[in-house]
Order: C-alpha cells, then sequence, then structure tokens
C-alpha cells in the first residue's frame, strides 16, 4: 500500500474555499481500536465550513493545518490489532469525531465503535450522507416523540428548510412516524418536498411561507427549524399551548430564549439541539437506507480535485440535498 496520501486542510480560521489547500500527506496508521479507511466519498455539512469561520473558536479546530469533514464512506484498509467484526475490504461508514475531521482525504482513522457495515448495494455517495445531516433529523424527531414504526403519538409539525441535507431526511422520518407535516422550500423543490412525505409545502420566500402559518390553520405541536436563525416572535404564534420548537443550527440567541423559557415556566419551548453521534443510531440510519424506507438527495458531486468548489456549493446554503466529494481522479469524473 502507498504510504502518502493527497489531502485537502486548512491553515488558519478564515478564508473560505480560497483557504483549502491540497497537500500530500502520509497515510495514519491506526491504533488498536481503529480503522483505517480508503475513503470513496464524504459529505460536506455547514459545520464544517462554520469551524473553518471560527464559530468555535480556539476550541474546535484546536490546531493547524485542519483537514475537515466528518461524513465518511469507504473501505476498510486495514484495522487495529483489537478491532474484530471488521475486515479488508468491508464497505462502511462512519462519523468521525468533529475535533479530529479527516475526511478531506484519500484515507481516514475512525473508531470502530462508531463504524457500521454499508450493504455494497447502496452507493458510497448516499451513504455518507447519513451522518450528522440524517442523525440530526432522527434524534430531533425523537424529542419530540417520533417513532419510525408508525406507533407513536401522531403530531402536527412544521420543517424549515426541508430541501436541504437535515430538512429532507426530517420529511422521510416524520412520514414514517405518521406525522402530518407541513414543510418550508425554496419554489424549484416544492414538487420534491411534496414527494419526499409533506402533506402541504409552502415557498418560504412567498407572503403565506414567511408567516410559516399551516394552510390548514392548525397550530404545529412542534416544529423541527432547519433553516437559518428565526426570533421567537416567528414560532410563538404558530404552535400549540404546548409546542416545542427544535433548533438544529441553534445560536446564542436560541440559547437564551431557550434559557428565558425555561426560567418563565412557559409551556412553549425553544429546544437548542446538539448532536452527539452514536453507533446505535447510524445503524438505524443505514437500515433504513438499505429498505428503502428513506432515500438521500444528492445535489451535486465534486472530485477531491475540486474540494473548493464542494466547499463553496455548500456554503451557498441552496443545496437540494447533500454536497458530496468523492474520491476519484478528476479525469475519472
Amino acid at each position: 500500500m502507498a504510504t502518502t496520501m493527497k489531502a485537502v486542510h486548512y491553515r488558519r480560521y478564515g478564508g473560505g474555499a480560497a483557504g483549502l489547500e491540497h497537500v500530500e500527506v502520509s497515510i495514519p496508521t491506526p491504533r488498536k481500536d481503529e480503522i483505517l479507511i480508503k475513503l470513496e466519498a464524504v459529505s460536506i455539512n455547514p459545520i464544517d465550513w462554520k469551524m473553518q469561520k471560527g464559530i468555535f473558536k480556539p476550541f474546535v479546530p484546536n490546531k493547524f493545518p485542519f483537514t475537515p469533514v466528518s461524513d465518511v464512506a469507504g473501505k476498510v484498509a486495514s484495522v487495529g490489532r483489537n478491532v474484530e467484526g471488521f475486515k479488508e475490504g468491508d464497505n462502511v461508514v462512519t462519523v468521525l469525531p468533529t475535533r479530529n475531521g479527516g475526511g478531506l482525504a484519500e484515507y481516514a482513522i475512525a473508531s470502530s465503535n462508531m463504524t457500521v457495515k454499508n450493504p455494497t448495494e447502496i452507493p458510497a455517495a448516499e451513504v455518507s450522507g447519513l451522518g450528522i445531516a440524517g442523525l440530526t433529523a432522527l434524534k430531533s424527531l425523537e424529542l419530540i416523540g417520533a417513532k419510525f414504526d408508525g406507533t407513536g403519538t401522531p403530531s402536527n409539525i412544521l420543517i424549515t428548510a426541508a430541501s436541504g441535507g437535515v430538512g429532507h431526511y426530517a420529511v422521510q422520518l416524520a412520514r414514517l412516524a405518521n406525522f402530518h407535516i407541513t414543510a418550508t422550500c425554496g419554489a424549484r423543490n416544492l414538487e420534491l418536498v411534496k414527494n419526499l412525505g409533506a402533506d402541504e409545502v409552502l415557498d418560504y420566500k412567498t407572503p403565506q411561507g414567511e408567516t410559516l402559518a399551516s394552510p390548514s390553520g392548525k397550530k404545529y405541536d412542534a416544529v423541527i427549524h432547519c433553516g437559518s436563525s428565526l426570533p421567537w416572535s416567528k414560532f410563538d404564534p404558530i404552535i400549540s399551548n404546548n409546542g416545542k420548537v427544535i433548533d438544529v443550527t441553534p445560536t446564542v440567541s436560541s440559547i437564551f430564549t431557550y434559557s428565558l423559557k425555561k426560567l418563565s415556566f412557559s409551556k412553549k419551548q425553544l429546544l437548542p439541539f446538539l448532536l452527539i453521534p452514536k453507533f446505535k443510531d447510524l445503524q438505524v440510519m443505514v437500515n433504513l437506507l438499505q429498505d428503502g424506507k428513506i432515500k438521500t438527495l444528492v445535489d451535486s458531486k465534486f472530485p477531491l480535485a475540486l474540494a473548493k468548489e464542494a466547499w463553496l456549493k455548500s456554503m451557498d446554503g441552496h443545496a437540494t440535498g447533500k454536497v458530496i466529494v468523492e474520491m476519484i481522479n478528476q479525469n475519472d469524473k
């Protein structure tokens, strides 16, 4: 096996796509409980470029140069001496620790405890999207009582930015939970989101869409807010007396609102969401994908050589589904 690999990293906070550098570095060696994965596809999430902007400065990244991206899929290249259940050539998917990154490269080190086998019939580009976006959709819906076998209590919910990375999974999962779904998205994706399972779809740029109110006139039991920050005054009139807003991209403002609601003992709640990836949840998502109960919408694919273009596409904020980087030569695209 080769001893070096192509990778993309940045050396400081800021810089956007222009701050990314293509480099040749040593292939890492897995420790006793780790797996070395030869990557085939990785998925860029907003958290990746927000980290570069310095949203978690100075904690993450805490050292440079830093190779970003956490959602990856590929084949096992080698395993540490204590790893069981995996062998060279196995198709796998995992979420790398955010603090370590490592996904924008030809190889990456993963924890065996967070690595799930990927049935060979699922393309790596599709399964790589399940990590942060899919798990965020899954866990945020569980916070409002969703059971994906349909045995939970029916709820009337709103999903914002429903054609995006988190949103498109949330719509499909909410349908499995037998929820009544109102969703917002741009005009070009209205039919697509309807086909994913939404009962009502609003163009967020229209006057009705801007209010977020359900066309049925019913108030929401919960909101899965996947879009950019909105003031509490947007949600207060449209949710029920016991309604919850799950903010999957929390800001200082939403954390302040959460604290205020707690202090005032309000029955209406805004809950900032923080994902802690777990093996069992990733396994659930892989199983649902394998069974055809959900699908990954791939907005676009880029070879590693065009990682800067993929970065820009994600930063643009208008991708339909996931932005994928594949570990192929540019000439093979």
